[in-house]
């Protein structure tokens, strides 16, 4: 077999043909791989945010039972100008969040 200039030439398209070619395949796998590491991330980004809304929402029924026993309190003593309306409509919000 005789090489000369033109088999040569040929040789080097092809090579840099598949070059090319490889580096696409790997370039798309790269992407797929970012995307899904991204997936993953969003995935436990969401599963913190849930963490984090359960603890605020036990914060926030601690804070309305102890206002209502204030409430209640302030009441028993004699506390009579707004404090029955403030725990009525305490009493309101609490009884609609329960039923939602």
């Amino acid at each position: 077999m005789y090489i000369n200039w033109q088999t040569i030439i040929t040789i080097g398209g092809v090579l840099s043909a598949l070059l090319l070619i490889f580096g696409l395949i790997l370039k798309v796998h790269k992407w797929y791989l970012a995307q899904n590491e991204q997936s993953k991330e969003i995935i436990e980004l969401r599963e913190k945010h849930t963490d984090d809304i359960q603890h605020i929402k036990k914060e926030n029924m601690l804070i309305c039972y102890a206002l209502s026993a204030c409430l209640d309190g302030l009441q028993q003593l004699g506390c009579n100008h707004t404090v029955p309306d403030a725990k009525s409509k305490l009493d309101k919000h609490l009884n609609h969040q329960a039923h939602e």
